[in-house]
């Protein structure tokens, strides 16, 4: 078995190092194929060498390789995750200010933000994606890089490859809620629906027990339920009126203003975006990842978020593996699971998972609360796709125009120009 890791010189690698080795009777990895760009040759060096004494503590004999040479990486592999930022933490710096700026929400995955990384990231994605076609079809793609639904897709309708999209957020919010009721991850499911960064949990059960109606009745669970998304609970009578858990994601929608608000005060302070933060504890990672001392994961990589990264990805492959199977929660085509979606698009919901393949598991229609609210968010999606691989301003526009964090004509125009001139190198089909 050969996993191909593209974008590797990420800090996050080496959680999937060490996911590995701790999977190793279940997983019996060969090869393990580093791949970055130039640009990345420095943390990408770096990453090799701690993987290596990763591997070498371990004891196990698993080969890694490591370039620039994506295609030399492809050939022969039977999984590849790709964890790419195209343009790097200063792109995602502009993703977040320019905004900001604007008076609308700066977040890299969702908003202008979020499009103005899927406009740069889509192409890259794709062409992974052809050169997959070309030297291991076979393979499953394994998609990290967000956003990740919208990437999914694109990868769906534009090559014929296997892929998931995959995302922390599901696996975090359902062990968050086990552990609020005082319960291990094994004890808890869940029936997961929605988009990525656009989901809720709308049924828990307990021990084989449905106990959704049950828990939505104690005013204790709301508070906690609530305070999923951050220091500034959502609106806990949003929680308890609709009965559904929302994803952190979701304080972006339901407290806009709050968030354009801290962002601000942001920029005013000094303090920075998220990314001047990220960068902080990337180059504190990586003074640490590069002492040869170094051969365990640090636990600074908490600081990067990400958490359950590596168990996410590598428990869906080793249901892939599987005869048996398991459950996932993935960004997969939706194939009628959630009915009132189309059924070619991309969904985040419940799934088995085995070596026969991916299976979403039935979820019947959306709830009226929620319902507007994603089809509007698909049609978004489905316009940045466009936009994306025909470098449309026209689809852009449209695109930024559906979204209700941004959604002004007025904004949107000056807005979307001011981004695509900010990020031309990376844009060169709208030039």
């Amino acid at each position: 078995m050969k996993i191909t890791i593209i974008g590797a010189g990420s800090s996050y690698t080496p959680e999937l190092i060490e996911g590995l080795i701790a999977r190793c009777d279940s997983l019996r990895v060969d090869e393990i194929a580093l791949v970055d760009i130039e640009s990345g040759r420095y943390k990408l060096e770096i990453i090799e060498a701690f993987s290596k004494r990763m591997i070498t503590r371990s004891g196990l004999e698993i080969r890694i390789s490591s370039g620039m040479d994506r295609k030399a990486a492809l050939t022969g592999s039977s999984y590849v995750i790709t964890q790419i930022r195209v343009g790097g933490l200063a792109a995602r710096e502009i993703d977040e200010k320019i905004p900001t700026e604007y008076g609308v929400l700066g977040q890299e995955t969702t908003g202008a933000g979020g499009m103005a990384k899927a406009l740069r990231t889509i192409p890259v994605i794709l062409d992974i994606a052809h050169e997959m076609e070309a030297l291991c079809p076979q393979a499953w793609l394994i998609n990290f890089t967000n956003p990740s639904g919208i990437v999914t897709e694109a990868v769906h309708k534009y090559s014929d490859i296997h892929c998931l999209g995959l995302c922390n957020a599901p696996m975090n919010m359902q062990r968050t809620l086990a552990a609020n009721l005082k319960l291990g991850p094994e004890d808890v499911a869940v029936k997961y629906i929605g988009l990525n960064h656009l989901s809720w949990i709308s049924r828990i059960w307990v021990r084989g027990q449905d106990l959704t109606d049950e828990l939505f009745a104690q005013q204790n669970f709301i508070d906690q339920v609530a305070s999923i998304l951050g220091d500034e609970p959502v609106n806990k009578k949003i929680v308890s009126g609709n009965k559904l858990i929302p994803s952190y994601y979701l304080k972006y929608f339901y407290h806009p203003a709050r968030q354009i608000r801290d962002d601000k005060q942001a920029l005013a302070d000094g303090s920075g975006t998220r990314a001047v933060q990220v960068e902080h504890v990337e180059k504190e990672l990586f003074e640490l990842y590069a002492l040869e001392t170094t051969d365990t994961k640090p636990e600074q990589l908490s600081k990067r978020g990400g958490a359950w990264y590596s168990e996410a990805a590598l428990s869906l492959i080793e249901s892939l593996e599987s005869t048996t199977g398991g459950m996932h929660i993935v960004n997969v085509l939706n194939q009628g699971a959630i009915s009132d979606l189309p059924t070619a698009c991309v969904v985040e919901t419940n799934c088995f998972v085995d070596r026969s393949g991916v299976r979403p598991l039935a979820a019947g229609a959306l709830p009226a609360e929620i319902s507007g609210f994603v089809h509007t968010i698909k049609g978004y999606e489905q316009l940045v796709i466009e936009a994306a691989v025909r470098g449309s301003r026209d689809h852009a526009l449209a695109a930024m125009l559906l979204n209700p964090l941004i959604a002004d004509a007025d904004i949107a125009q000056p807005l979307l120009d001011a981004l695509l001139e900010a990020h031309k190198l990376y844009l060169p089909a709208f030039f």
